[in-house]
């Protein structure tokens, strides 16, 4: 069985759009894009590549494939792990692109991103893709949360948690504070939320 694993970076208010640069994702009049790009240092390089280094397959957006899709064929001569990569990608508009190892899942997708899981393969990475992250959280999909939280807030834009929530809880099992006060931690499900009282 395969995992769905979301990689994010995220402010201290849970935004998440447009980490990478300026022009990445201006949609409702976001004006911060490329807030990572101050802390960058050692530890989340590592972190990264490392996360890059095993097999992974992806499962996007649509807008973020498209995004991507602009960017990783040309990197390194298309040698990248994104490019050789199979790239699910939940859009009932979409249903072909020249990217190689495209697959795109139209319809319910949560059905088929279930059926996904169920399949032999690499786990399922996504990054970006805000409005299928709420899907997957609504229909109890995520495996785990890879986070990066920065040391900053923005008060506006798309925020990782939000209508998909449902109450679920996770354990932490890695975690490592960077130079910069990036923090880096890594999130498993872990069953339901359990409550108690100290009255």
């Amino acid at each position: 069985m395969r995992k769905i694993i979301v990689l994010s970076f995220i402010t201290l208010d849970g935004v998440m759009q447009a980490p990478g640069g300026p022009e990445e994702d201006v949609s409702g009049g976001f004006s911060h894009g490329g807030w990572i790009v101050p802390f960058a240092d050692e530890v989340t390089n590592a972190v990264m590549q490392k996360q890059f280094g095993q097999p992974f397959d992806l499962l996007l957006g649509r807008t973020t494939f498209e995004i991507w899709a602009q960017h990783w064929p040309y990197q390194n001569d298309g040698d990248n792990p994104f490019n050789k990569a199979t790239k699910y990608v939940a859009s009932n508009t979409l249903t072909q692109h020249p990217w190689q190892n495209s697959v795109f899942l139209g319809g319910d997708v949560a059905e088929k991103v279930r059926k996904l899981k169920q399949q032999e393969g690499p786990d399922l990475q996504v990054y970006g893709s805000s409005v299928l992250i709420q899907t997957l959280m609504q229909h109890d999909l995520v495996d785990e949360y890879w986070l990066k939280i920065y040391p900053i807030t923005l008060g506006t834009g798309k925020r990782l948690f939000q209508q998909g929530t449902v109450p679920a809880a996770f354990t932490l099992f890695e975690s490592e504070v960077s130079p910069s006060g990036v923090i880096v931690a890594s999130f498993k499900r872990a069953g339901k939320v359990k409550t108690g009282s100290f009255m």
